[in-house]
């Protein structure tokens, strides 16, 4: 059966101090710096929530995290300026920051909550999340608006739980972890970080004149005329953990030309078969299926060490949902694949050209479902002198993250939180957990017997 999780309803109290500005430590350059044609793309144009959870440690004494936290801010936004300034738009919809030293914002909060009563499991969708983040007047637009807002909530137990907010067009997962292990290592003291930031966005700026080389179905103008936006307030989320036997029962469906697939290909092939049947689509819609590659591994020439731009693509995959339903597994899995490949240098530099020549579109939200893997971005890591966390990770509608956990029963796998209407959400357990039922009778399994409540 499929280990989704489900939070216990939590209430707390939460009291907060007066959200304050916190400025860099030093003088720092006031220019105006461009962000790449990758970063400003219109579909990261919006704030993402990061959650980083850590227990108590005695050895710190009675050291508080946040008052540790506010000073480290101050001393690592003198490395990192552009995180203290503000963006302005120019010609073209093109973004830029304006390094104005204006700060960051910082709250501090004390909550009458222990982790304990949290649950076994620490996982999305956490209780009183606007009280965790709380999202100050006028703190959420994309321009003129604050970059980077924390807010570090102490608990009766003595742990406590940071929140970061930061505007997508800054950085990407790779940039963030870059910036929150500076942050990190101030805390504990030192006075340079161990990676030295890198602006150089240059190198992600559209060719001239600009071409678009390769396609871009995540950019397909689409007209959603049968209304398979999903509106957030119709949504509720889940948290469904893969562990080594989830994971295996689904290799089951992988066919023998397939099976040198990542988890994290199989998986991603799983939810979107799973979740394309649960949502019930017309038969001859498109579906898309969108995975963000890391391309920074994808170029000839290194980029330089302490960038922390944008360096990503998310090509898409695109079915009948029909296709997707009624078919074997391997046709989603081999979807997945070939669209993951395409994530190439050359792909990336298409992607700056047609942001240029489009004006910057967003990616079609249309039978769209994007996935992003931070198993290994090393959000876990992240020590602010009392340990490691206990979780950390994204919690946003705008994708499935896959996050590394170990759950309850000590076991060590892939958490996924995901987002449906509550209808779709029951059809999308049931199916999932009827791919995962164990059937040792049957060596070659018949991944249609899985398709029973699908209506296509």
């Amino acid at each position: 059966m499929s280990q989704q999780t489900t939070t216990t309803p939590l209430t707390f109290t939460v009291r907060r101090h007066e959200p304050e500005l916190i400025v860099p430590a030093k003088p720092t350059p006031r220019e105006l710096k461009p962000l790449s044609d990758i970063d400003d793309q219109g579909s990261l144009r919006f704030h993402i929530p990061l959650f980083h959870i850590y227990q108590s440690n005695p050895k710190m004494g009675n050291k508080n995290p946040a008052s540790v936290i506010r000073d480290a801010l101050a001393k690592a936004l003198v490395f990192y300026y552009p995180f203290a300034g503000r963006l302005k738009e120019g010609p073209g919809r093109k973004l830029m920051v304006d390094c104005s030293g204006q700060g960051a914002l910082f709250i501090e909060a004390e909550a009458d909550v222990t982790l304990k009563q949290f649950g076994v499991e620490l996982q999305p969708p956490f209780p009183c999340m606007e009280e965790l983040l709380y999202d100050v007047p006028g703190s959420s637009g994309i321009l003129d608006s604050p970059l980077l807002l924390i807010q570090v909530t102490q608990l009766l137990c003595g742990g406590f739980i940071i929140v970061v907010r930061f505007n997508h067009t800054m950085c990407d997962a790779f940039g963030y972890i870059q910036f929150l292990t500076a942050l990190s290592e101030m805390a504990k003291g030192t006075s340079t970080p161990s990676t030295l930031p890198i602006w150089q966005r240059e190198l992600f700026c559209a060719r001239d004149p600009p071409r678009v080389t390769c396609t871009h179905h995540e950019y397909d103008e689409v007209v959603d005329t049968n209304g398979t936006i999903i509106p957030l307030e119709n949504m509720e989320t889940r948290s469904f953990f893969f562990g080594p036997t989830e994971i295996s029962a689904i290799r089951r469906f992988v066919p023998r030309h397939l099976t040198r697939c990542t988890t994290f290909e199989v998986l991603t092939a799983c939810l979107w078969h799973c979740r394309t049947i649960a949502l019930q689509p017309n038969p001859e819609d498109e579906m898309r299926m969108m995975t963000i590659v890391n391309a920074r591994l994808k170029f000839k020439h290194r980029i330089p060490v302490g960038y922390y731009g944008n360096v990503f693509a998310y090509p898409a995959a695109i079915s009948k949902a029909r296709d997707l339903c009624n078919k074997p597994l391997g046709h989603a899995l081999e979807l997945v694949m070939k669209a993951k490949s395409e994530a190439t240098e050359e792909y990336l530099k298409s992607v700056a050209d047609l942001m240029v020549i489009k004006g910057r579109p967003n990616f079609t939200t249309v039978g769209s479902f994007l996935v992003s893997d931070v198993t290994r971005s090393g959000l876990h890591e992240i020590d602010f002198g009392w340990g490691k966390a206990v979780y950390a990770g994204p919690d946003h509608h705008i994708a499935g993250f896959y996050t590394r956990h170990i759950n309850h029963k000590g076991e060590s796998g892939i958490l996924v939180p995901i987002w449906l209407p509550g209808v779709a959400m029951k059809r999308f357990v049931k199916v999932l957990d009827k791919m995962l039922a164990r059937d040792d009778n049957d060596d070659h399994v018949n991944p249609k017997h899985v398709l029973a409540n699908s209506k296509l």
